[in-house]
C-alpha cells in the first residue's frame, strides 16, 4: 500500500520545490515527487541527516570528568576506556538507545555506528554487544548501518592494552567471520579503526576480503589524522603521514570514509579529493577533545565531500555540528560562508546529508525517487524562520538555530515527534539507572 506525504517546501535537489507530495511505498521508498496542495504534513521539509559517525555507548562520558580535565585526547580516552571495559549488553542497549533517540530528536534519520565494544566483559567472544546496539536502533526507529571495527594494537609498535582486550580480533579472517555473523541482523560497512590499530598487513588482507563481498562494496571507514602525536608516529613508524601511507598502501577511493583528518597534509587534501573519498567532519566532539580544525573550506571549494558525525555523543545536535564546522572555517580563515553554495540545494546541510548518505552506504541524504523516505520538518512557527522568505530558512537555522527548531522527523515514511512521551521518560529513567551503575 502507497502513503503520501505532503510539504509546502520541499528541498530536493533540484531546489527548494513548493507544494510536492511524495508518494511512499510499503518499503518507506520514495517512488515518486508530485505536485501537491494544501493540507500539508508540513511546511518545510529537508532530507534527515545522516550521522555518519557515532559511538553510542559514549554517551555514558558526557560531564564525566571533564571539568576537572586539564589533559587531552589521550587523558579523556582513560576515562573512556573505565566505561568501555565494564557495560554490559544489557546497559549499552539502553546507553545507545537514549543516543539514538536524541540523535532523531537532533536532525538525524539514520546512523553509522563505529560499533567496537565487540566482547563481553569477561571476554566471551559471540554477537551480543552488537546485537544491543541493532536492538536500540531498531526501538528508536533510527536506521542503522553497523561499521564493525576491525581492532588489534594498541599503538604503531605497542601491543593491545588490557584496557583494550573487548575491542581485539586477533586475525582478519577471524574479524571476517564476526561480520558474516551480523550480515543478516542489518545493514553493514567495514571499519579498521586506524592506521595505529591495524598494521598494513591487516589492511590488505582485509580488502582481498571485501573483494569477496556479495553486492555493492560497503563504505569502508577508518579514523585518519585526528591527533597530532598519531601523525608524528606515523612518520616515525612508516616513514609517511598517515592519509598518504593509506593511498600508497591500499589506495583511496569512493568507498573511504576518513574520520576526522584534522591534521591532514595539503597534499593529503589533494589526494583525498582526486580519489573521491569523504571526509567526515565531527566539530562537537573534535573541539571538546582539543584535536583542531580540518580545512574544510579549501577542501569544499575544491571540490571535496565531507559529510558530518555526533562521533562521541557529548552534544547531539546536527545544525550545531554544522554551524562549528562553518564558525571554525571562518575563524580560521577571517572570511564568511565557507561550507555553503549560493543556493538551498548547495547549502552545507544539503551537501552534508548527501555525502553522508554514501557514507551509510545506503539511499538517505537525498529527497529523491528511490531514496528512503528520511526527512526532517521544521517548525514553521520557531523565531528563528520568524519574517523570513522560506529560500532563507537553512541560512538562518545555521547561523541562529538549533534542534529545538525542528517539528518532527520520518524515517521511511514513518513519523517522529520531538515531544516528550511517557515511553521516552521511563526510557529517560532506565538510563540514569543505567548511568548510576556505570559510575559508581
Amino acid at each position: 500500500m502507497t502513503s503520501s506525504l505532503a510539504f509546502e517546501y520541499l528541498l530536493t535537489p533540484e531546489g527548494l520545490e513548493h507544494g510536492r507530495r511524495l508518494a511512499v511505498d510499503e518499503a518507506g521508498v520514495i517512488t515518486a515527487i508530485e505536485p501537491a496542495e494544501a493540507p500539508y504534513d508540513g511546511v518545510f521539509a529537508v532530507p534527515g541527516m545522516p550521522n555518519a559517525h557515532s559511538h553510542a555507548f559514549q554517551r555514558a562520558l558526557v560531564g564525566v570528568r571533564d571539568a576537572g580535565d586539564a589533559g587531552s585526547f589521550w587523558t579523556w580516552r582513560d576515562t573512556m576506556y573505565a566505561i568501555a571495559g565494564r557495560i554490559t549488553p544489557e546497559q549499552l542497549e539502553i546507553v545507545a538507545g537514549q543516543a539514538f533517540r536524541e540523535m532523531l530528536a537532533g536532525g538525524y534519520t539514520s546512523v553509522a555506528e563505529f560499533h567496537y565494544l565487540h566482547h563481553l566483559p569477561d571476554g566471551h567472544k559471540g554477537v551480543e554487544m552488537a546485537q544491543a546496539i541493532i536492538s536500540a536502533a531498531r526501538t528508536a526507529g533510527i536506521r542503522l548501518t553497523l561499521l564493525p571495527v576491525l581492532y588489534q594494537r594498541g599503538g604503531f609498535e605497542r601491543p593491545a592494552l588490557k584496557e583494550q582486550r573487548r575491542f581485539i580480533h586477533e586475525s582478519v579472517p577471524e574479524y571476517l567471520e564476526f561480520v558474516r555473523m551480523l550480515r543478516e541482523r542489518c545493514h553493514l560497512g567495514v571499519a579498521p579503526h586506524s592506521l595505529r590499530a591495524v598494521p598494513f598487513e591487516s589492511l590488505r588482507a582485509l580488502w582481498e576480503g571485501l573483494a569477496r563481498w556479495q553486492g555493492d562494496k560497503p563504505p569502508v571507514h577508518i579514523h585518519i589524522s585526528e591527533q597530532r602525536r598519531e601523525v608524528e608516529e606515523c612518520k616515525q613508524f612508516y616513514g609517511r603521514s598517515p592519509i598518504e601511507a593509506l593511498n600508497e598502501e591500499v589506495g583511496l577511493g569512493p568507498e573511504w570514509q576518513l574520520v576526522h583528518a584534522t591534521h591532514a597534509s595539503t597534499h593529503e587534501i589533494e589526494l583525498i579529493r582526486a580519489s573521491g573519498a569523504n571526509v567526515i567532519l565531527c566539530p562537537l566532539t573534535e573541539a571538546q577533545l582539543g584535536d583542531g580544525f580540518f580545512p574544510a573550506a579549501e577542501f569544499f571549494l575544491a571540490g571535496g565531500r565531507f559529510a558530518i558525525g555526533s562521533d562521541s555523543n557529548a552534544r547531539i545536535d546536527a545544525v550545531e555540528e554544522l554551524r562549528l564546522a562553518e564558525h571554525g572555517q571562518r575563524l580560521r580563515l577571517e572570511r564568511r560562508v565557507r561550507l555553503g553554495g549560493p543556493s538551498p540545494a548547495t547549502c552545507a546541510w544539503a551537501h552534508a546529508a548527501r555525502c553522508g548518505g554514501g557514507a551509510l552506504g545506503q539511499r538517505v541524504g537525498t529527497i529523491a525517487a528511490g531514496c528512503h523516505a528520511d526527512l526532517v520538518v521544521l517548525d514553521h512557527e520557531a523565531p528563528v524562520f520568524g519574517g523570513l522568505a522560506p529560500d532563507c530558512w537553512l541560512d538562518a537555522w545555521l547561523i541562529g538555530g538549533s534542534a529545538a527548531d525542528i517539528s518532527h522527523a520520518y524515517v521511511g515514511g514513518v513519523r517522529h515527534e520531538r515531544a516528550a512521551s511517557p515511553a521516552r521518560g521511563a526510557a529517560s529513567s532506565r538510563f540514569a539507572r543505567v548511568m548510576r551503575e556505570l559510575l559508581a
